[in-house]
């Protein structure tokens, strides 16, 4: 798959993105502001200490002198301290501010349905949690510092140089037009380049993402070669893409050292024929060239925090993109006392952004507490979509889903998902022990309560694990089967205690003799609650007490396995190839 597929972008917004970041900023305000005096104080320190050293080598008197090292001295330790200062402050709300983003953008994640899940590649995602808020944080805590003290030094040694000596004064003035020009210039192109190095690693996180998870397909398949050679050709694009960007940040460095340089060797020139004339004195020719030689680093640096400027605003237009995406899927304010798990579908239709067809169209369900229904249809018919509308992991388009009388957008998400508990069809789990797997969705639960739900599901093999409960499992559960994985999270949802249970084909990966057993725990489990089983076989459907067909994206039939069996022809067309169906469902 080519690495930006489906990476969505915006036009450049990057002026702006940082500056609406300073919320973050408030609560550090003070520490801010006490850093930004110190290191003023610093600079105060910096720029005395010449003009000490000025009065020391112009001084007539050697009684001057003790009083003008001590001062000398003095001055020195004070700069010292104020630098030490600055960096032991700035550290931890700098570190603070960039956590506090990193919690918020997750959180916010969390919040996003799952049709912009499915639209971003999570490398995207992965390079603005991580490299993106630590480009923020540097430019934080030491760019935007140094930009403010720069230019404070900047513009406070060039009125003391033209005090001291006008013409020389003049000439250090005039040498900062032209770069002020370039950097002007410098900015637009750095912008652009930033941004394009950012998407680009962006894409390679995807790539190498999608290949760890993969990585027993690309083996089984032999396609170790041709993912390094997609892999090599992003790999490549980000080097090209670099190269261009350090290209353009050494020419514009190149010219801040030249320009600096030049203007400290003709200040020496002039400075020296004006000491041979007298128009100068040598106390302060040198305290000039020294102050002289305070700018160059601030030149100097310009280009670095400019830089770093352009790719923290870069980093705050990916990071705003993600967190300006409003959720389409908001919080209601309702909750259920004592749920029954009524569950209704009235004329519910669902439309992807942007079809032209809808997927499900007029789809009408009752299914009362206690009851199972299963849901049949071909592949595509709409029954995966149809299952995420309960919890809501997506909205209805058109009428509406209810549950004891509740619209679903009306309730508090929270507890609708305490109601409505799901397992999937591929199944996920994290890389975390067995037990943090199982009660993610009740962390109250007691051991008893893991083995009844692991009892139900067949899933008792933990036990046999390395460290039992305890043993961590590989990311995405890859240490494990297709069928092991599935019914950990079976269990999981059993454990979760919901009065409406939803099974998208979850018994898919088993073998026939396990689907038998857990077919038989889960009929128990089913007797009190409110089940929608996704079916293909049969056997599936003999759990539920009538079946729902779903055919055209509507629910065409609903009524008993025999019932739809005896008199609709699609049913029995779908079920035709399970040799369940002649045995089972003639005894039942």
């Amino acid at each position: 798959m080519p690495p930006d597929t489906n990476s969505p972008r915006r036009p450049l917004l990057a002026s702006n993105s940082l500056w609406r970041m300073r919320s973050y900023l408030r609560p550090h305000i003070g520490k801010l502001v006490f850093i930004w005096l110190v290191a003023i104080l610093g600079i105060a320190a910096s720029i005395a200490f010449p003009l000490v050293g000025k009065e020391v080598i112009d001084a007539e008197q050697t009684a001057d002198l003790l009083p003008l090292g001590l001062l000398a001295v003095g001055v020195g330790v004070a700069e010292a301290l104020m630098i030490f200062l600055r960096r032991w402050v700035q550290t931890k709300p700098v570190l603070g501010l960039e956590t506090e983003i990193r919690d918020d953008l997750y959180e916010h994640l969390q919040r996003l349905p799952m049709a912009f899940h499915s639209d971003w590649q999570s490398g995207q995602l992965l390079s603005r949690a991580t490299t993106d808020l630590s480009t923020i944080r540097r430019f934080l805590g030491f760019g935007m510092l140094f930009l403010v003290m720069n230019v404070i030094q900047l513009t406070t040694v060039t009125i003391v140089l033209l005090n001291m000596y006008w013409p020389l004064g003049l000439l250090v003035a005039a040498s900062a037009v032209p770069i002020i020009w370039v950097s002007l210039r410098f900015e637009k192109k750095y912008i652009k380049i930033s941004r394009q190095v950012q998407d680009e690693q962006g894409d390679l996180a995807t790539l190498v993402e999608e290949s760890a998870i993969g990585i027993r397909t690309i083996k089984a398949f032999g396609r170790r070669h041709h993912v390094y050679d997609s892999f090599d050709e992003s790999a490549r694009k980000v080097y090209a893409t670099s190269i261009d960007k350090v290209g353009l940040s050494a020419k514009f460095f190149t010219f801040l050292e030249v320009i600096p340089n030049f203007t400290l060797a003709l200040v020496l020139l002039l400075g020296a024929l004006a000491v041979g004339t007298g128009g100068l004195t040598l106390g302060t020719l040198v305290a000039f060239t020294t102050l002289m030689l305070q700018l160059v680093w601030p030149i100097a640096s310009l280009g670095y925090i400019l830089a770093m400027a352009q790719e923290s605003m870069t980093s705050a237009d990916r990071v705003m993109e993600v967190m300006d995406t409003v959720p389409s899927i908001r919080d209601g304010s309702e909750t259920i006392e004592d749920p029954r798990g009524h569950l209704r579908l009235e004329g519910v239709g669902f439309r992807f952004p942007g079809a032209e067809r809808p997927v499900l169209h007029d789809v009408w369900l009752d299914v009362r507490p206690g009851e199972t229904v299963a849901v049949v249809g071909a592949t595509g018919s709409g029954k995966t979509t149809l299952t995420a509308l309960v919890p809501r992991l997506v909205d209805v388009t058109s009428g509406r889903v209810t549950i004891d009388g509740h619209d679903v957008r009306d309730l508090k998400l929270s507890v609708l998902r305490d109601v409505v508990a799901t397992a999937f069809e591929e199944p996920t789990l994290f890389s975390m022990s067995v037990r943090e797997n199982l009660t993610l969705g009740h962390r109250e639960a007691t051991d008893e309560e893991v083995r009844e739900a692991l009892e139900v599901a067949q899933a008792t093999f933990v036990y046999d694990l390395p460290w039992g409960l305890d043993t961590r499992i590989g990311e995405q559960g890859m240490s494990l089967s297709g069928g092991q994985r599935q019914r950990l999270a079976l269990a999981r949802a059993v454990l979760s205690k919901p009065k409406i249970l939803v099974l998208d084909d979850t018994l898919s990966a088993l073998d026939v003799e396990t689907e038998a057993l857990v077919e038989e725990a889960l009929r128990h489990v089913l007797r009190e609650a409110t089940g929608i089983v996704v079916a293909h076989r049969a056997s599936t459907v003999l759990l539920a007490d009538k079946v729902a067909l779903l055919r055209g994206g509507t629910i065409t039939h609903v009524g008993t396995h025999q019932e739809l069996l005896a008199d609709v022809p699609e049913y029995r067309e779908l079920l035709a190839q399970d040799a369940d169906m002649s045995e089972e469902g003639a005894l039942r």
